[in-house]
């Protein structure tokens, strides 16, 4: 079997944060890390990541793809229509910058969601047509022939607890969108779920994350398809992805062992591993610390053991972090190079941070 792991944020991203690094307890992950060889490129989305994955390059139609893996798919009108994805988020000024929080962090309800996307479908009928996949999920399906260009929106994982310079390309192409966004904001001001979620102190969602944007075709004729065996993980882009190229997605099993267990003989499998994302976007050392801990248990170190033992032929492991998209391969006889010591998660930080 050869396995290629997808773990964004696996590095906590600020290398001189020693309270944070001499809590971690990985010392799996350290070995297994310090016997593969690692290769760097720019920094970039746990998407692209995936994307690379599936040998995906340029303009990918994002929203097109997450639309394929979502359980309840909004129904698509016309032959080819373009999607965005239209995430709901809260923006917040601070010093200055906008502050994003996203869906995930704002307990919205699916009432609530509904409630909203039916004004601004009441509101926005000839722009296209809103859909809520689920309570924090939301896609815009742009009505006609849409070109909107070279659509530069970085994904909702960058943005997330992080602050923003701008939501949108300022091209033409995207002008109608900027006044459409504009126009969004105000209504969501004055609706009554967000009139009673200011009364329960908490946050509103007075915006939209637009990203993602292309056509359903391009999704489903787009080069490369990783040539995997199968998908684990709930990850909905992932999902989609393997619906587009037809390739078995389960749900992620509960450790290593169980994924060896489930997994046919040989192949090529994907596994997304992305709980590690949400504390780094919001910088939760302590439920970073208690969750890499967990994944070194029941993953990084039985993987180091399973690839020494032959079990496994090949490893990669993608991990999109501030430091670079980072890249480790090993198979069983780089496992063996005992002279390669581990080192603590700290000084691969610090290395990374100094471009080594």
């Amino acid at each position: 079997m050869q396995l290629t792991l997808v773990v964004p944020e696996l590095v906590w991203p600020e290398p001189d944060d020693r309270a944070t690094f001499d809590a971690l307890v990985c010392p799996g992950l350290n070995t297994l890390i310090a016997r593969c060889r690692l290769q760097r490129r720019a920094p970039q989305s746990f998407e692209a990541s995936l994307g690379d994955a599936f040998g995906l390059n340029g303009s990918v139609p994002w929203a097109a793809f997450r639309v394929l893996g979502e359980s309840q798919a909004p129904p698509a009108a016309g032959a080819d229509p373009c999607w965005l994805c239209a995430d709901p988020v809260h923006l917040r000024l601070h010093q200055d910058k906008l502050i994003l929080a996203d869906g995930s962090s704002l307990d919205i309800s699916l009432d609530e969601a509904q409630e909203l996307i039916a004004e601004l479908n009441r509101q926005f009928a000839d722009v296209g047509t809103f859909h809520v996949a689920t309570a924090d999920r939301w896609y815009l399906q742009l009505a006609g022939e849409t070109n909107l260009g070279h659509f530069d929106v970085p994904p909702l994982s960058v943005v997330a607890g992080r602050k923003l310079g701008r939501q949108l390309p300022e091209t033409p192409e995207a002008r109608h969108l900027r006044q459409l966004l504009n126009e969004v904001q105000m209504v969501l001001y004055g609706q009554p779920a967000n009139e009673k979620r200011e009364e329960t102190g908490r946050s509103t969602i007075n915006s939209l994350w637009l990203w993602g944007a292309g056509a359903q075709a391009a999704a489903n004729s787009s080069a490369g398809a990783g040539n995997f065996a199968g998908i684990w993980g709930a990850d909905v882009l992932a999902c989609g992805l393997g619906r587009a190229y037809g390739i078995p997605t389960q749900p992620l099993p509960a450790d290593l062992g169980a994924l060896l267990a489930q997994a046919p003989a040989g192949g090529r499998q994907l596994v997304i591993l992305d709980t590690l994302q949400r504390p780094v976007q919001y910088e939760d050392a302590d439920a970073y610390g208690k969750e890499l801990a967990r994944l070194d248990k029941h993953w990084f170190a039985p993987l180091q053991k399973a690839l020494a033992s032959g079990r496994i032929k090949r490893l990669r492991l993608e991990a999109a972090t501030a430091y670079a998209a980072l890249a480790w391969e090993s198979g069983r006889g780089e496992q063996w190079q005992l002279w390669r010591r581990p080192q603590p998660l700290a000084a691969t930080a610090q290395a990374l941070a100094r471009g080594k």
